[in-house]
C-alpha cells in the first residue's frame, strides 16, 4: 500500500467527531455507540428543509469536507481534466430517438451545456416540433432541481410532470396544457414521482409519500381542483411495503403494485372509472411474487408461484383475473431466469438471462412459435424499450458491451428485420479495437465461479503492475450489465483494468444467486467480492496493493464489510452513499426504508438470529484496530436511502480505530439527496472526483 500512503502528504488534522456515548441493548446484547447524536433529531423536518439541520451537526459535515478538500487539493487540476475527458465523450446536443404513439412521437433531447432533459414531440406525418418541457428552464437558479418524467394524456392535449428541488426525493407535480405550453393551477406535493392518467384524460392517479417517505396511499386528482379534495383510492397500512401505480398500453386499466423485495399483490380497476373499486387479483403470500401485462382480453402474469424461482409466465382473463383462473403460457426453467414481459396485439415479448447473459424472446400470440435476439461477445448488456403501442409489430431494443457504444434498433416481430436507428457517438473519439473486454470466472471460498467483466486497453501490461478499479453491489437481485460506460475510459486509458465483480446478491446467474446472497446468506457477497479481488490479483491483473475497490449504497456497505474482513486485499475503496449503519437502521422502524427493507437483510427487531447476523457483518459495528487502506465516503445531506449520518458515523470511528495512518476522507454535498448532483455534468464533476481520488492513491494523479 505504498503508494496509496504516501499520496497523502502534509494533511492538516482530520476532524475529531465528539463521542457522546448512547447504550441499546437488544436480545440481551448491549451495544455501545459513540456518533449517535449525529442524527439530527428533526432530521424528517431536515430533509424538506436543509436549512434546519442542527447546527453542531451542520459544523461537523463542513469541517469533514474542508479536510477533504485540503486532501484532494493537489487533484483540482485533475479532476478539471478528466471532467473535460468524459464531457468530450458525451454529444452534448444528443436527442433521443423519437417514439410513435397515435398520432405523435414523443422524444427527449439535451442541448449543447445544458444539464437537464428537454421533452418534445414531433407529428408522426409532418410538422414542427413542439417543446413539452425545458427542463433547463425550470431547474434555473436551483442549487438542485431533478425531473421525475413527463407523461402524456391519451389525448395528448396535455402532460404530469414531476421535479424535486430538496434532493429528498418528494415530488411535486404539475400539468401542463400542450397547447398553451402552460401549467394548471394544480400543484400536488410530496409524491412518489409518477402518475397514471384516466382514461378520459380529466384526472390521474398518484402515489403520496407520507412523512416518512412511505408511498402508502394512491389518491385520484381531477384536473382543476385542490389537492385537499382529493379521493383516496387505496391505502397499503403496512408500513413493509412499497405501493405505486401505473396505466396501460391500451389505457383500459390502472393497475396498483404493492410489494417489498420477496412478495407482491396486484390490484387493478377500469382506466374510466375513477369511483370503481379496485380489484385484487392475488392475495399476497410471503415469497410469492407475480406482476400483471395488458394483453387485450387477457392479463400476462410474470411469477414464480408454485416453486418456479426463475420464474413463467401465466395468462388470465381481464374480468377473472383470480389465480384459480391463471394458464402457463411460458414454463419455468430452473437457471433461465425470466426478467420482464411486455405483451402486444399479436406477439409476447420478454427478456430473459441465462449463463450471465441477456436475450429477448419473442412469441408468436397465435401460432406459439419463438424467437431470440442475442448477441456473440463474450460479455454484452441488452435493453428493452418495446413500443408506447399495442397494436405494432415494431418494438425496439439497445445492445452494447464494455467496448461498444450503445445501439439503438426498431425490430420486426413478424420479418424479424432489424433496423439501426442511432449509435452513440463519442465525439472526442473512441476505437473499440484499442480495447479488449473478458469474462473471467473468479472461484469464490466454497467452489462457486463468480463471472467478473474486464475492460482494458489491448497494450495494458498484464504483469501486476496496472492499476485496478475494482467494482461492486450484490444486492437486491440486481445484475450490473456488462455495458458500454464512457466514464471508466479516463481510467482505462491511464493503465487501469475496470472489472465488475458480479457477486451473489444480484441474478446474474438467476435467482438462487440472489439468494445465496441476502439475509442469512449475506456473507457470501462479501467473500465472492474479496475472492474477486485475490483471484485479479493472482491472475497478474493487477496487485492487491493497486485495487481500488468501489460501490455504492448497498454496495457502499459491500465496500465497509470488506475493508473490515481483509483491508489487505486493497489499496484504497471509495464508498458512495454507503449503507453502512447497517444494524441500527434495521432496528429502527421508523426511519423511511427500514420495514421494507426486512425481507431482504432481516428483521434484527424480531429476531435474535437475524439480529446476530447483521450484527456479524454491520460495517460500522465491526471497524475494529487494523491497519485500514485509505477510504473516501460520498453522501448527501438530504438522501431519504441511506441517511447521511451513517457514513459520518462510519469515518469517524474509522479515523479513530484505524492503526494504518491512512487518510479517511468524507464528501457530503450538502445541496442533493441520494443520486448526488442532479444535472448530466453536475454528476461528472463527482466522478472526477472519485476518479481522481482512485488515480492518486496509485501513483498515476
Amino acid at each position: 500500500m505504498e503508494p496509496s500512503l504516501s499520496a497523502f502528504k502534509n494533511l492538516p488534522a482530520a476532524p475529531v467527531a465528539q463521542k457522546r456515548t448512547v447504550t441499546d441493548t437488544r436480545h440481551g446484547v448491549t451495544r455501545h455507540d459513540d456518533y449517535a447524536w449525529m442524527r439530527d433529531e428533526n432530521w424528517q423536518a431536515m430533509f424538506k428543509d436543509p436549512s434546519t439541520l442542527d447546527p453542531a451537526i451542520r459544523s461537523h459535515l463542513e469541517a469533514e469536507n474542508r479536510y477533504q478538500q485540503a486532501a484532494m487539493a493537489d487533484t483540482e487540476e485533475l479532476q478539471k481534466t478528466l471532467f473535460a475527458e468524459m464531457r468530450g465523450r458525451i454529444k452534448e446536443d444528443d436527442s433521443s430517438v423519437p417514439s410513435p404513439d397515435g398520432p405523435w412521437q414523443y422524444g427527449v433531447r439535451y442541448v449543447t451545456g445544458g444539464e437537464q432533459p428537454k421533452y418534445f414531440r414531433i407529428p408522426r406525418a409532418s410538422g414542427d416540433e413542439q417543446m413539452m418541457l425545458d427542463g433547463d428552464q425550470e431547474a434555473e437558479g436551483k442549487p438542485y432541481f431533478r425531473l421525475a418524467g413527463a407523461g402524456h394524456s391519451p389525448d395528448h392535449a396535455a402532460m404530469i410532470w414531476g421535479y424535486d428541488d430538496k434532493g429528498s426525493e418528494f415530488f411535486t407535480l404539475k400539468v401542463r396544457n400542450l397547447t398553451t405550453g402552460k401549467d394548471g393551477s394544480d400543484l400536488i406535493e410530496n409524491t412518489g414521482g409518477g402518475a397514471a392518467w384516466s382514461a378520459d384524460c380529466t384526472g390521474f392517479f398518484y402515489t403520496a409519500v407520507d412523512d416518512s417517505h412511505r408511498p402508502s396511499k394512491i389518491f385520484h386528482h381531477r384536473i382543476g381542483t385542490r389537492q385537499s379534495d382529493d379521493v383516496l383510492i387505496h391505502e397499503e397500512t403496512d408500513t413493509g411495503f412499497f405501493m405505486g401505480v401505473s396505466g396501460t398500453r391500451l389505457n383500459d386499466f390502472i393497475m396498483i403494485g404493492i410489494n417489498d423485495h420477496e412478495t407482491s399483490e396486484c390490484w387493478v380497476m377500469p382506466a374510466n372509472d375513477p369511483k370503481a373499486k379496485p380489484r385484487l387479483v392475488a392475495e399476497r403470500q410471503t415469497g410469492v411474487e407475480y406482476s400483471l401485462d395488458e394483453g387485450g382480453d387477457v392479463f400476462f402474469i410474470l411469477t414464480n408461484a408454485d416453486g418456479a424461482k426463475d420464474f413463467k409466465i401465466m395468462q388470465t382473463p381481464v374480468g377473472t383475473p383470480e389465480p384459480a383462473n391463471w394458464s402457463e403460457v411460458v414454463p419455468h426453467k430452473p437457471g433461465r431466469l425470466i426478467l420482464s414481459v411486455s405483451a402486444y396485439r399479436n406477439h409476447l415479448v420478454w427478456m430473459e438471462r441465462e449463463n450471465g447473459l441477456p436475450r429477448i424472446v419473442i412469441q408468436d400470440r397465435t401460432t406459439g412459435e419463438e424467437h431470440a435476439i442475442a448477441f456473440d461477445e463474450e460479455a454484452y448488456a441488452l435493453g428493452f424499450h418495446g413500443s408506447m403501442e399495442y397494436d405494432t409489430d415494431i418494438v425496439r431494443f439497445s445492445y452494447s458491451s464494455m467496448t461498444t457504444p450503445s445501439e439503438l434498433y426498431d425490430y420486426n416481430m413478424t420479418t424479424r428485420e432489424r433496423t439501426l436507428l442511432k449509435r452513440d457517438e463519442v465525439p472526442s473519439g473512441h476505437n473499440p479495437a484499442d480495447y479488449i473486454t473478458r469474462r473471467v470466472m473468479a472461484p469464490a471460498e466454497d467452489g462457486e465461479l463468480v463471472p467478473v467483466t474486464l475492460l482494458y486497453r489491448h497494450d495494458t501490461p498484464l504483469d501486476g503492475t496496472a492499476p485496478c478499479l475494482l467494482y461492486g453491489y450484490g444486492s437486491y437481485g440486481i445484475a450490473i450489465p456488462a455495458g458500454f460506460n464512457t466514464n471508466c475510459l479516463s481510467l482505462v486509458d491511464r493503465g487501469f483494468v475496470y472489472a465488475i465483480a458480479h457477486i451473489r446478491g444480484g441474478k446474474e446467474k438467476g435467482f438462487a444467486w440472489y439468494e445465496a446472497g441476502k439475509r442469512g446468506n449475506k456473507t457470501n457477497t462479501f467473500t465472492d467480492f474479496i475472492a474477486a479481488a485475490r483471484y485479479l490479483d493472482r491472475q497478474n491483473f493487477t496487485s492487491h496493493d493497486r485495487i481500488v475497490a468501489q460501490g455504492g449504497s448497498a454496495g457502499g456497505m459491500l465496500m465497509g464489510a470488506v475493508a473490515n474482513m481483509a483491508p489487505e486485499a486493497f489499496g484504497a475503496i471509495i464508498a458512495a452513499v454507503p449503507f453502512v449503519d447497517v444494524l441500527n437502521t434495521m432496528l429502527d422502524d421508523t426511519l423511511p426504508l427500514t420495514p421494507p427493507e426486512w425481507p431482504e437483510w432481516g428483521n434484527p427487531v424480531a429476531s435474535p438470529e437475524d439480529y446476530r447476523t447483521i450484527a456479524g457483518y454491520s460495517p460500522y459495528d465491526n471497524v475494529t484496530a487494523q491497519p485500514y487502506p485509505p477510504i473516501l465516503a460520498i453522501a448527501g445531506l438530504t438522501d431519504p436511502r441511506v441517511t447521511y449520518w451513517e457514513p459520518a458515523k462510519w469515518v469517524a470511528r474509522l479515523r479513530q480505530t484505524s492503526t494504518s495512518g491512512a487518510p479517511v476522507l468524507f464528501k457530503i454535498n450538502m445541496a442533493a439527496g441520494h443520486a448526488g448532483a442532479s444535472g448530466r455534468f453536475q454528476r461528472l464533476e463527482e466522478i472526477a472526483y472519485e476518479y481522481a481520488f482512485a488515480l492518486k492513491v496509485v501513483g498515476k494523479a
